[in-house]
């Protein structure tokens, strides 16, 4: 096999979506004769993405040829964020950042240096690489909190695994349940699928979420409920599964491990109990139990942002506690679906050196980075100061929480940053040495689907400009300069990478991926659907989990420990206020819910994306803003403990009395003073395992004095 030949030319290339999605949808790629790219489809062949793609991707040529890419390495000149720069070569950039992580590990060890990534692509060796780099050279390390932590730790709490049934199952479900992820926005397969169901079926689909999205205006049942509130109405949707016969005893005695625990448990929980708490009217609770309760073939799609609350652990866990009562998983379109984590099985051992990892290196925490580069002596496990970044594949000035902190650390006098990016982000604007990135198309890459059951081959399809660099380039080319190229796992191509893992892994190599395009892992029937058990050692779903101790896939490791108010999570499925409740200072509740047209921060520097979204704005009933005085387009300030910024009011029935939404996410300088949502956010770890709780914000409100 020669692993150095091309993928043949063609006039239609065959890759996958790169981007943070669960879908990781198969593309077909229209390549003119000049070697550009135009129209971009999804695949009609891969029946997942069933040639339906989000239309933001469909128009991926706007950035790729966007006149604002990043071309050339920069360095800068001036102070910081002052936006002067100097073009300098490939070699002096990567000899300036080398000397520098050099520097800093001849003062304060090797730990001072943390190199920073995350999902801006999803292709495995584009992302992972940077991780054998940290391990070879006992760089600090780093724990990714910012997405799934609460999602797949509430989740695998109750399964034991981080699986489900076949997502295109939903087309073959009486009812579909989507619950809290906008799906039209960020998962547009969710959609082709449910709709499928409901035309070809009569199928009915309930949407679950605390507003009135593009996802719930597609809804038979839509429940806005309040944030944070889930586990309250699935509380009571099992209340009433016991109460009126719709709970699957036998099935529970088989398959859990205390149905009579949680009956007991929830016989307070009513529907008068859950309205109360969720703003729901107890006739909606009802109908809703009543329509689970009486179709089998119910698939209750379980997204991420529900759980991006401090209780969202305990929402996920609850909310997948129902199809269980209900003994949802005997049947075909009935169960449940989140990840598919754990059906891959992916050998990554020698992209990310995982043999050179010391388990005494201290591994920080992704969300604090404010804090870690501002001093805070427990985000940094009270060792040194981290005094040198290499950042890739993420925008933390932007996207991480507390916004404020984050910029101060950055702006710090003996901070060395370096950032390999796309385009000029406001991460960027705020580094020493800027590199320019390929983007999917121009280099090869292999990805797993969270969201289905497919890996796909994303093979390079086109010429990258010639003064841009993979990110695997750097990886090597600083490798080299830091003594540490000739470990082994260091100086293979990409294409090398994905053959050995694939191989490793007891896959086909990279010539039958590259004949075939993706390999379908669904697992059968049977273990989808947990048929011979669920994931634990007994076969038991946990009605009771054991939140300090049972495994789960972001669990920190032992130098971290659990994290957060685990002694208030609750012995059953249950609403626990570890929220940040509103009060009479704050009254608000406010989401950072997504934004169709942009992803995290990615294609917010399109002009269709940005003209499309109009400007950052946060929606307000109108009660609300009638009683404080606000009329639409107002500018309002917003505030909390973590500071306060101005943006417009976009007055709306979309949201409940005393619930706010502002959908991004905005560049920061999109916003009225050049600071964005995540100056709300906060960075404290959520119980048990981590992570960002984006959505959980109580704020206050006020029309603008100015």
């Amino acid at each position: 096999m020669n692993l150095a030949s091309p993928i043949r030319t063609r006039s239609v290339g065959h890759t996958a979506c790169p981007h943070d999605c669960p879908s990781t949808c198969a593309l077909d790629v229209d390549i003119d004769e000049n070697g550009r790219i135009g129209r971009v489809r999804g695949a009609a062949d891969n029946d997942y993405t069933a040639g339906v793609i989000c239309a933001k991707v469909a128009r991926y040529a706007e950035r790729l040829y966007h006149p604002g890419r990043l071309l050339t390495p920069k360095r800068r000149k001036g102070g910081k964020g002052e936006g002067v720069w100097q073009e300098v070569s490939w070699d002096e950039a990567l000899d300036e950042i080398a000397d520098a992580f050099v520097k800093a590990e001849q003062v304060h060890g090797s730990e001072a240096v943390w190199p920073y990534f995350y999902a801006g692509t999803m292709g495995q060796v584009q992302r992972d690489s940077i991780e054998r780099l940290r391990h070879a050279k006992r760089y600090s390390g780093f724990m990714g909190t910012i997405c799934t932590n609460m999602a797949w730790t509430g989740y695998v709490m109750g399964t034991g695994a981080l699986r489900g049934v076949d997502p295109r199952e939903m087309a073959k479900a009486d009812c579909v349940v989507i619950w809290g992820t906008n799906a039209v926005a960020t998962q547009v397969n969710v959609m082709t699928h449910a709709t499928r169901a409901r035309k070809e079926r009569g199928a009915r689909i309930v949407v679950v979420d605390v507003y009135d999205n593009p996802t719930m205006k597609q809804a038979d049942l839509g429940l806005i409920l309040r944030p944070g509130t889930d586990a309250a109405l699935a509380c009571a949707v099992m209340h009433i599964a016991f109460r009126d016969g719709y709970a699957d005893r036998a099935y529970m005695e088989k398959f859990t491990d205390d149905p009579a625990g949680l009956e007991a448990h929830l016989a307070t929980r009513t529907p008068q109990w859950a309205a109360a708490i969720t703003g729901l009217s107890v006739e909606e609770i009802e109908a809703f139990a009543r329509l689970v309760g009486t179709t089998k073939k119910t698939f209750f799609r379980l997204g991420y942002g529900f759980a991006r609350s401090r209780n969202g652990t305990v929402s996920m866990h609850a909310a997948l506690c129902v199809p269980t009562v209900l003994g949802s998983w005997q049947y075909e379109g009935g169960g449940a679906f989140h990840n598919n984590g754990d059906i891959f099985r992916l050998n990554k051992a020698e992209l990310t050196g995982t043999s050179y990892l010391d388990p005494d290196v201290r591994v920080l925490d992704q969300s604090q980075i404010g804090r870690v580069l501002t001093g805070d002596a427990e985000a940094l496990r009270h060792r040194g100061p981290v005094t040198a970044l290499l950042i890739q594949n993420t925008n933390p000035a932007n996207v991480a929480p507390e916004q404020r902190l984050v910029k101060r650390g950055f702006l710090r006098d003996d901070l060395f940053v370096a950032v390999h990016e796309q385009f000029m982000t406001e991460t960027a604007e705020l580094a020493d040495i800027v590199l320019p990135a390929t983007m999917f198309v121009e280099h090869d890459d292999i990805y797993r689907a969270g969201g289905q059951s497919h890996i796909l081959l994303g093979p390079k399809l086109v010429e990258p400009p010639a003064t841009v660099r993979t990110n695997l380039f750097v990886i090597e080319e600083l490798a080299k300069r830091l003594g540490v190229a000739d470990r082994p796992g260091f100086g293979l191509t990409e294409r090398e990478h994905i053959d050995r893992m694939l191989k490793a892994s007891g896959k086909p190599g990279f010539d039958v991926l590259a004949e075939e395009k993706w390999l379908d892992c669904q697992p059968s029937f049977e273990e989808a659907h947990f048929l011979n058990g669920f994931g634990y050692p007994d076969g038991k779903f946990r009605f009771r989990p054991d939140w300090a101790r049972a495994p789960a896939p972001n669990r920190p490791p032992a130098s971290v420990g659990i994290l957060g108010p685990v002694d208030q999570l609750p012995t059953f499925p249950d609403q626990v206020d570890i929220i940040e409740v509103a009060d009479a200072e704050h009254p608000f509740r406010l989401a950072t819910s997504p934004a169709r047209n942009f992803l995290n921060s990615s294609f917010s520097e399109t002009r269709t994306s940005a003209e499309k979204e109009g400007r950052p704005e946060v929606m307000i009933n109108p009660s609300d803003a009638a009683r404080l005085g606000v009329e639409p387009g107002d500018l309002v300030r917003l505030g909390n403990r973590r500071g306060s910024l101005r943006i417009h009011a976009r007055v709306t029935e979309a949201v409940k009395p005393g619930v706010l939404v502002a959908e991004g996410i905005w560049p920061n300088k999109a916003h009225v003073d050049g600071e964005g949502i995540n100056v709300l956010t906060g960075a404290d770890a959520v119980a048990p395992h981590g992570g960002a709780a984006f959505h959980d914000n109580k704020v206050w409100l006020a029309k603008d004095a100015a």
